[in-house]
């Protein structure tokens, strides 16, 4: 989920570093066998002084990477790392490939912004990008329509090709841009989500309240359905804190085929809610939202409501990792 947006990250900043006359070197997974803390297509953008967008590991591969990524900018020719852990768990984890994992990473020189992978990621669109790895660098990225459901690497006989799959993120349409949406956006955008915020007060739709939010939208709840995307990949919070619109907002989005709704207050006060429209056994309602972690504050409720996004999202139960018996990055 969270390779859409780390991708657009590591490209805008290329495109930067391109258009100042300098190359940088990109390192990418482009393969995982076991268990490991990133999957194939994360990377790692390094510049030749030496910093850094993005990362391929928990953080310690990151050093050797950067390493091998100034000497690819110095030599002009790539290379290709395998980490391997063996058998020894400990010193896999310390090298931030996970247990029993081995990652293997494409390091290259680049040259240009590569236009079209940005322009593709500044769509809602799944495409994938098809690189045949070449020690020269010079092998252009196609950006193709997706031909399968994850990044992978393909054999062929004319060589080692690495297939970036680009699946656009779900969406978060936050409803209400009080104080208390600020972290929740926020912490919602840090993990992937694409991010609207919709309130009929255009005062609080500013854009210094919610930076990097995909859009602010001015809308009632007469206006919601037709102004937003609202289908089985939008997941839906209402919390602005006013009984009338929390109840037309709802009336509003249960309409919908969207797969999760969050609504943020006392439970007594939502079941009055739901009683009205006669909601209150929608399997799809979240009320009151969060996993209940004990909560205080705005950016505790934040972390609480996320949290349960991505459980509802990965369809995992909320428990604790020492609990689950099967590999935590299945």
């Amino acid at each position: 989920m969270k390779h859409w947006h780390e991708t657009s990250q590591v490209f805008a900043r290329l495109a930067e570093v391109s258009a100042a006359g300098e190359i940088a070197a990109l390192a990418t997974v482009i393969r995982v066998r076991g268990s490991a803390y990133r999957h194939e297509g994360a990377k790692l953008l390094v510049e030749a002084d030496g910093r850094t967008t993005g990362n391929v590991s928990g953080g310690c591969l990151e050093l050797d990477v950067r390493e091998v990524a100034l000497r690819v900018i110095a030599t002009g020719v790539a290379e290709r790392r395998r980490y391997c852990s063996g058998a020894d768990q400990e010193a896999a984890w310390d090298l931030g490939v996970g247990c029993e994992g081995e990652v293997e990473v494409w390091i290259e020189p680049v040259r240009d912004d590569h236009a079209g992978v940005r322009e593709a990621l500044a769509g809602e669109q799944p495409f994938e990008v098809v690189q045949r790895l070449d020690e020269r660098g010079r092998t252009p990225r196609v950006v193709a329509p997706v031909s399968a459901d994850a990044s992978h690497l393909r054999i062929t006989p004319e060589g080692d090709e690495f297939v970036d799959v680009m699946i656009p993120p779900p969406r978060l349409m936050v409803i209400g841009a009080g104080n208390d949406a600020i972290p929740l956006v926020r912490l919602a955008l840090d993990v992937g989500f694409r991010v609207t915020v919709a309130d009929r007060r255009p005062g609080l739709l500013e854009r210094d309240r919610f930076p990097e939010a995909a859009r602010l939208l001015d809308a009632d709840a007469t206006l919601l359905a037709d102004a937003a995307s609202l289908d089985t990949d939008t997941y839906v919070i209402v919390m602005t804190h006013h009984f009338i619109d929390d109840r037309d907002y709802l009336a509003a989005v249960l309409p919908t085929p969207v797969p999760y709704i969050g609504v943020l207050g006392p439970r007594a006060r939502t079941e009055r809610i739901l009683g009205v429209l006669g909601a209150d056994d929608d399997p799809r309602l979240h009320a009151p939202v969060g996993l209940d972690i004990g909560t205080d504050g705005a950016e505790q409720v934040a972390l609480a409501v996320v949290a349960e996004l991505l459980t509802v999202r990965s369809g995992r139960p909320a428990r604790s990792l020492r609990e689950r018996t099967a590999p935590i990055h299945a």
